[in-house]
């Protein structure tokens, strides 16, 4: 039992130390920049992506700015899509499964906003329709991906690809989940750094 949590841990070791730094900037970067437009951040992915989803926007939505909450102050804006279950299961059941995330998109989607795709294949049909229907209107895309990063991490502008064996879905998505900390954490320092000197 030792050796397979030894096992399990290295195998964490070593994905969070080949962390695609650069691409983590890059998406700090997009995700600022769609603040100072005013723009939303839509975000979506299937089974534990989706929890990861709507983890971070419940996270996201109340932390960053969890000290500042009595200054009148612009606010980051992150939706989760669909953003209920009866949505989702609308879209599943009335039009088509491959739809759940394209469809609400068609209805939001603003040329100041950006999405945040996540899925451990990169290929999962329904994420790839939304991503190509954004890419089609020049909104930024932010892709979390693992395995061989599929066409996710091929059509993403910022390639936050965990490089794993083919369905090491544990290791991927826990990757994943300290990389969405990690850019709550990053915005809650900035925006307390910020907003002290006012």
């Amino acid at each position: 039992m030792e050796n397979y949590i030894k096992k399990f841990t290295q195998k964490m070791n070593i994905a969070l130390s080949k962390l695609p730094v650069i691409e983590i900037a890059k998406a700090l970067n997009l995700l600022e920049a769609v603040y100072e437009q005013d723009g939303k951040i839509y975000v979506f992915g299937n089974g534990g992506s989706l929890a990861l989803a709507t983890h971070w926007v419940s996270d996201f939505n109340k932390t960053v700015f969890s000290h500042h909450l009595d200054k009148s102050v612009r606010r980051f804006q992150a939706i989760r899509l669909p953003t209920t279950e009866e949505e989702l299961t609308a879209w599943a059941n009335d039009i088509g499964y491959d739809m759940v995330f394209l469809g609400p998109l068609q209805n939001y989607l603003q040329d100041n906003d950006i999405i945040i795709a996540i899925s451990s294949s990169g290929n999962s049909l329904n994420v790839i329709k939304a991503v190509r229907f954004a890419k089609k209107h020049k909104v930024q895309i932010i892709g979390l991906s693992g395995f061989d990063g599929g066409a996710l991490n091929k059509l993403a502008d910022a390639k936050i690809h965990i490089q794993t064996e083919k369905g090491e879905y544990s290791v991927v998505e826990s990757v994943h989940a300290t990389i969405l900390h990690l850019m709550t954490q990053y915005f809650k320092d900035y925006f307390d750094h910020l907003l002290k000197r006012k």
